[in-house]
């Protein structure tokens, strides 16, 4: 491939990256917690930035429940164990209700909706439902990384006498297992941010430890959903 069919395969995979909405979304989500890294909670333009687009980030979230609620209602994967399967309902139900209150957040932050309180109490309750999903996330993902450990021992001990690498079923295992385990990690670091958004515990967790957490948890979202790269084609 010539340097400029590079650049043009390059500038084709940004671009069907930035038309996700999703991807928009965990890219402001950076500029979010990173500019609450940098404002420490204090008033200035860092926490100017941190407000201004949380509220914006609202706006890409609005009718979003609609697609937990799908997840929650569809069947699940045959061969799934119950307490597997518990748990992802559980955090399609909760996640659900986390997206469709903060849309009544997004109404009373822009001045639609005058009940500041009632504002305030509903955003509190929606967070809670946000890091009760994130840790039955972290639950589901250690559950299913343990599952998927046991097939590629199993795997292993069959392929004794080969290279293991060389084998696709075991190459797909391992990707997924590394999948599940970036996931694993950014469950881990929203339920901090959680725990900071919530103040559950503002001694250690403080704005700058929320906003560093959430800073690593978007580049892990961003991360996930980049698109992959195209093939080359063997000459």
């Amino acid at each position: 491939m010539s340097t400029l069919d590079v650049a043009r395969a390059e500038l084709a995979l940004a671009v069907l990256y930035l038309n996700k909405a999703e991807a928009r979304d965990k890219i402001c989500r950076a500029i979010q917690y990173g500019a609450k890294f940098l404002s420490d909670g204090q008033p200035g333009t860092a926490q100017n930035v941190d407000k201004s687009t949380s509220l914006a980030r609202k706006l890409f979230r609005l009718f979003k429940f609609i697609n937990d609620l799908h997840a929650l209602i569809s069947p699940n994967a045959p061969g799934t164990p119950l307490p597997l399967i518990l748990l992802g309902k559980s955090k399609n139900a909760l996640l659900s209700t986390y997206l469709f209150l903060d849309q009544f957040v997004w109404l009373g932050r822009s001045g639609i909706y005058k009940n500041k309180e009632q504002t305030e109490l509903v955003g509190r309750i929606s967070f809670f439902c946000w890091m009760g999903s994130s840790i039955c996330t972290a639950l589901a993902e250690i559950g299913e990384l343990g599952r998927l450990s046991s097939s590629m021992k199993k795997l292993e001990k069959e392929l004794k006498n080969t290279d293991k690498y060389k084998n696709e079923q075991y190459r797909s295992k391992l990707q997924k297992s590394n999948e599940r385990s970036l996931a694993l990690i950014k469950a881990g670091t929203d339920i901090v941010v959680a725990v900071g958004l919530l103040q559950l515990a503002p001694k250690k967790v403080t704005p700058r430890v929320t906003g560093a957490f959430g800073f690593v948890s978007s580049l892990i979202s961003c991360y996930q959903l980049l698109p992959s790269p195209p093939k080359e084609k063997a000459s």
